[in-house]
């Protein structure tokens, strides 16, 4: 469970964060602060994982909660204004949301404090278990040890486990950056597979299961490479 905490100070803005953190069963929102300093009243005594944070401010901006905070929680930043990206990076925010953002973007942001949190409480030799995904109007939870391959089809992707097929709107590359490339390795642009569920490899056709999937030819070398 992540908890978290929304600094913002426009009402819409706020009932989409809301809305979206619901819809993300990893996340617990803890509180919504307005106001920078009471926010920061607030993080001197209690422990935040991650905050949704606004720039522009009254009184208090969010470049200014960062500057004072000395122990920082996991930051994504939610702004109208691009031009204070660069500035949010150098206080290693995890992202950055540019008004007006998709619930798919705000996502996409989650799931990379989801990635650097496994990473610094597992240790970086110790794989991910799991990951939430997007499919439809539910976050569903899948165990990396079920995940058969992943199948493009058009816009989306299929994540085939033993007894599902779970479609979502992430590309590749999103994907990818979730699955540590230990255990699952891209071998045709339609496809990406775990390597612990290969029963056999002939003439370049990977077989799992019932399934035949090509390698193509630019993924040959790196999937040879990767099996040694």
């Amino acid at each position: 469970m992540i908890n978290c905490i929304i600094i913002e100070d426009a009402p819409l803005a706020i009932e989409k964060l809301k809305n979206f953190i619901s819809k993300v069963p990893l996340l617990h929102l803890v509180c919504t602060f307005e106001n920078g300093l009471e926010a920061f009243d607030y993080l001197q005594t209690n422990t935040i994982d991650l905050l949704f944070l606004d720039i522009q401010m009254e009184q208090f901006t969010g470049l200014q909660l960062l500057k004072a905070l000395h122990t920082r929680p996991y930051i994504i930043i939610v702004s109208a204004y691009g031009e204070y990206a660069v500035q949010g990076f150098e206080y290693d925010v995890t992202d950055y949301l540019l008004k007006p953002y998709s619930f798919e973007r705000f996502l996409k942001a989650v799931n990379k404090v989801q990635a650097e949190m496994s990473s610094t409480f597992l240790g970086p030799s110790t794989p991910r278990e799991y990951i939430f995904l997007k499919t439809e109007y539910r976050m569903v939870r899948i165990n990396l040890c079920d995940i058969l391959y992943v199948e493009g089809k058009g816009a989306y992707l299929h994540v085939i486990t033993e007894t599902a097929r779970i479609m979502t709107l992430l590309s590749f590359k999103e994907i990818e950056s979730l699955l540590p490339s230990e255990q699952f390795i891209r071998i045709h642009k339609s496809y990406l597979i775990a390597i612990n569920k290969i029963d056999n490899i002939e003439r370049n056709v990977v077989k799992i299961g019932n399934v035949r999937i090509p390698i193509g030819k630019s993924y040959l070398k790196d999937f040879y490479q990767g099996l040694q």
